[in-house]
């Protein structure tokens, strides 16, 4: 595909597909554009993310994309949990902190073990999102980035069946009282790390 028209989300996922172009697709810059998940494209295999920030990790995942498709124009982001109490871990390693990616419960309860003995007011968090746009031509390459963060506190026990990862021990700044994991999706959308790095991004157009 070369279809000039055509901006590759680096995802499989059709919510986070969905976001992303119902936020960047309202972007007078982006008028016209048609957004298609990696997925829709082919079964392409994962790039290494050996960068040393979440931006540098997205902007992997948004080369390999185009690499991949041959497109002009791709997207990607990356996200995680910042725990100031833990030196900003786990960080760009939070989808496998706790060794197997995906293994959620595993990550909570290391995350438990980690903030044992760290008192409440010591215990602030964000969530952060970086999210790349890549555009290529004859004359190059152009990366825009936008970022975004949800401050919060690690609470001392799960709660809330929605979401994932670490949203059942988000304790959330901005909704007192109520944690990630106890928001339903559009609620979790107007407030996330990724909408405010999404807004950043259309900010630069």
């Amino acid at each position: 595909m070369t279809d000039k028209n055509t901006v590759v989300v680096a995802t499989g996922n059709a919510h986070k597909l969905a976001e992303i172009e119902a936020i960047l697709g309202a972007a007078p810059a982006m008028a016209g554009m048609r957004f298609v998940s990696l997925k829709e494209l082919g079964d392409f295999a994962d790039p290494v993310e050996d960068g040393d920030t979440f931006a540098a990790n997205a902007l992997i995942k948004a080369q390999a994309a185009l690499d991949e498709t041959g497109l002009c124009m791709a997207v990607a982001d990356d996200s995680g949990l910042v725990v100031d109490a833990l030196d900003g871990a786990p960080g760009i390693f939070s989808a496998r902190w706790a060794g197997e990616h995906g293994d959620d419960d595993a990550k909570n309860q290391k995350l438990l073990r980690e903030m044992v003995d760290v008192a409440d007011e010591d215990r602030t968090a964000r969530f952060h999102s970086s999210v790349v746009l890549v555009t290529r031509d004859e004359d190059g390459e152009e990366v825009l980035v936008g970022e975004g963060d949800c401050e919060g506190t690690i609470a001392h026990d799960l709660r809330g069946t929605n979401g994932f990862g670490y949203d059942p021990l988000f304790e959330l700044r901005d909704i007192a009282g109520k944690r990630m994991a106890e928001l339903e999706p559009q609620e979790k959308n107007a407030i996330s790390h990724r909408r405010r790095a999404l807004d950043d991004l259309v900010s630069k157009l």
